[in-house]
């Protein structure tokens, strides 16, 4: 199984990306997050000049947050900054868009727009919205037709499984493994956590710091896919909720959404003070060296070819110099 890393895009990450590259890593994936971060893009060109090896991309992008020659065209520019090294990843929008109070796009415009976007990297000529367009980028303004890059498909139910079947060359997953993975051969799984000292407590200050972000998208996924009577139904959900409900409903998911995958908000520290980390290990990778290698050899064995693991809290070079010595160990 490759080890990976992702990045929920910050000014640092193409520091954090070449520290990754130095220790091992195979890919770095920065999320297409801009209510939160800075630009997935210029981020990901910034880490290509500062790297020679490590694979990059976006992982994932959100169709509607950008045209399909947009995305083409950033795409055809980070491949001409790195070539061999670009993958693309799409998802239809946790963070990038229920952040923003909307909802999930349909998977019937994710196949239009991947569809469309993969015509336009070929060079072909293709619709959108009722216009017909091709990249017209003369030499030097863009690598020539066709720009060859794999693209992977978010996607945890049957819609997103045909969608990633017909279009993708893999599939990228997070928070659940559904049951068709086993169908690709290339499945980059998101994960969050840390490696524990031996003898330290799971709910130690490093372990909130470092694991505490991923443990707190239990109460985000579940507030957000399955709604208030969900999160009742995890241990100090109902702590979480109280602080959550003091926020007006229109702007309730601003307050869910706050310091996502970054640290802990008002309400996640509600809940972890309230019990709730006692949760973390079912939640997140985390563990002793051991522990953490054992939890990666099973997901090895149910169908994951690829851990992407995601550093949280004060010092990503460790946390990511950790992860990767337990995923080599």
């Amino acid at each position: 199984m490759e080890v990976s890393c992702a990045f929920p895009t910050a000014l640092d990450s193409p520091d954090n990306i070449a520290i990754a590259e130095r220790l091992g890593y195979a890919r770095a994936w920065v999320y297409d997050t801009p209510q939160q971060s800075p630009d997935v893009w210029m981020t990901l060109a910034l880490a290509a000049d500062r790297t020679e090896r490590i694979g990059l991309g976006p992982g994932v992008l959100i169709p509607s947050l950008r045209h399909p020659m947009v995305n083409a065209a950033a795409t055809a520019t980070l491949a001409a900054l790195a070539p061999g090294r670009v993958a693309v990843a799409f998802g239809t929008g946790f963070t990038g868009r229920r952040a923003m109070g909307y909802g999930a796009i349909s998977w019937s415009y994710m196949d239009s727009y991947i569809r469309a976007y993969r015509g336009l990297l070929r060079g072909e000529v293709v619709e959108w919205e009722g216009a017909q367009m091709r990249m017209l980028h003369p030499d030097g303004h863009a690598p020539a037709r066709p720009v060859d890059v794999p693209i992977l498909v978010g996607a945890l139910g049957p819609k997103g499984n045909k969608v990633a079947n017909e279009l993708g060359d893999g599939l990228f997953v997070t928070l659940q493994l559904p049951e068709f993975v086993t169908e690709y051969s290339w499945v980059p799984y998101l994960a969050w956590g840390t490696v524990l000292d031996e003898g330290e407590a799971p709910d130690s200050e490093h372990s909130r710091a470092a694991a505490g972000p991923g443990w707190a998208l239990a109460y985000h996924g579940a507030y957000e896919f399955g709604g208030p009577d969900a999160v009742r139904q995890i241990p100090a959900g109902a702590e979480w909720l109280e602080v959550v409900d003091k926020t007006p409903l229109e702007q309730r998911h601003l307050a869910v959404h706050a310091g996502h995958c970054v640290e802990l908000n008002e309400a996640d520290l509600a809940a972890w003070e309230a019990g709730g980390h006692a949760i973390l290990r079912d939640t997140t990778i985390t563990g002793t060296r051991d522990e953490v290698r054992r939890r990666l050899d099973d997901l090895a064995s149910r169908g994951v070819t690829e851990i992407v693991f995601q550093p949280c809290g004060p010092d990503i070079g460790a946390e990511l110099e950790r992860f990767y010595d337990a995923a080599r160990s």
